[in-house]
């Protein structure tokens, strides 16, 4: 369909509405998404980092077949688990998702814990220079290189990039070593003369909370259930397959899994271990969710329940009234 159409009902009909809900981890985003897509017709696109990848299922706490049903999903299950996730990826497949409900006429609900990456798909990622970079000889040297060396080159290139960034967030380090390599210029030079570009439909936020003392208890129920239900089992089927240095392992649940497996902590340890680092995640999300994006709608389930609800039937109404106008 032409975007610059002038007729009132394709512009109508051209674009989904599309819905994000965010929270903290435990909040009860994926049953209150799975409640809403149901009642306004929605497809679900999974916004996790543990969710996208085959074969992990107790530690990302994904939706069980049974509880999808009837509802499509995007983002669930897409990638291998020696694979690395991006925001890159998780727009490209957005884009896809948005054709498919626009062909659909459903609306799209972006539910998930990995809000930095709904903020990277609301305002928009630098292209990346288009050159292969296994041939680039600089790029494949550098990446050969420990961490501290890559940072410290970095440093060396482009100071107020570098600034910017961990000496330990190796994915920024080697996004700005690529960049360099690639077209031969600063990364924060490359950035100004290459802005990203926003995602070209709204987004609609709404921010997902429960009270501090509920969801602590919510997440140690959780890590229990992961426990009894076998994160241990699973994390070991990854180590044997794809060895320790994957992606997950980095993920909450699983790294410490990891460090049970290597004999560095017991499971008293364990259990300890998930808690504390899942409530940290919680408090660091709680924070970014309210401060990282403007006009968000926050509530608690019941709040977030109404407000998508009347926000949605009434827009459905305006649109009926709209189209049956246009067609008198």
């Amino acid at each position: 369909m032409n975007l610059e159409s002038n007729s009132l009902t394709d512009k109508l009909a051209y674009n989904p509405k599309i819905i994000a809900l965010v929270g903290s981890t435990c909040s009860g985003k994926t049953q209150l998404a799975l409640h809403i897509a149901r009642k306004i017709q929605a497809h679900i696109f999974s916004l996790d980092s543990l969710s996208i990848y085959k074969n992990i299922n107790i530690a990302s706490a994904k939706p069980s077949k049974k509880e999808r049903e009837g509802i499509r999903h995007f983002a669930l299950d897409v990638l291998s688990p020696d694979s690395k996730v991006n925001a890159g990826i998780f727009i490209d497949i957005l884009h896809s998702a948005v054709e498919i409900c626009r062909r659909d006429n459903k609306p799209l609900l972006i539910v998930g814990g990995s809000s930095f990456y709904l903020k990277s798909i609301i305002n928009g990622l630098s292209p990346k220079p288009n050159l292969d970079n296994s041939q680039n000889a600089l790029f494949v040297e550098l990446k050969a290189k420990p961490i501290k060396q890559q940072y410290e080159f970095l440093c060396n290139i482009d100071s107020r990039y570098a600034s910017n960034i961990k000496p330990t967030d190796s994915y920024r380090i080697l996004r700005g070593l690529e960049i360099f390599a690639l077209s031969n210029q600063p990364p924060s030079l490359f950035f100004k003369l290459n802005p990203p570009k926003p995602f070209p439909l709204p987004i609609i936020c709404y921010n997902l909370l429960l009270d501090k003392d509920i969801l602590h208890k919510t997440i140690e129920l959780r890590t229990s259930n992961m426990l009894k239900n076998g994160i241990i089992c699973e994390a070991q089927t990854l180590l044997r397959l794809y060895g320790d240095n994957i992606q997950p392992f980095k993920s909450i649940g699983l790294k410490e899994c990891l460090q049970f497996l290597q004999g560095k902590i017991n499971i008293n340890e364990l259990e300890s271990l998930i808690n504390i680092h899942t409530k940290q995640l919680a408090k660091r999300q709680r924070v970014f969710n309210k401060t990282q994006f403007h006009h968000m709608i926050q509530g608690d389930s019941k709040i977030i329940l109404e407000s998508i609800l009347d926000d949605f039937f009434q827009n459905s109404n305006e649109i009926s009234k709209v189209f049956s106008k246009s067609k008198s």
